[in-house]
């Protein structure tokens, strides 16, 4: 079986570790219907459209 021959440091170990702990801004783009942002492949949430379809009725 594999086995390490030296003990991984806590500052090499973290650092391969690293890449989990980042952010990323989410992804928006402008609804065709009404101009809002909104994340794609979802309803608007302002105006209920996905598609060209109105999904859920919003009042305006």
């Amino acid at each position: 079986m594999a086995v390490p021959k030296r003990k991984v440091s806590r500052a090499r170990r973290d650092k391969r570790r690293s890449n989990v702990w980042k952010l990323d801004a989410p992804t928006l783009v402008k609804c065709p219907q009404c101009g809002e942002l909104k994340v794609p492949h979802r309803v608007c949430g302002s105006c209920g459209y996905y598609n060209g379809k109105e999904v859920i009725k919003k009042e305006a």
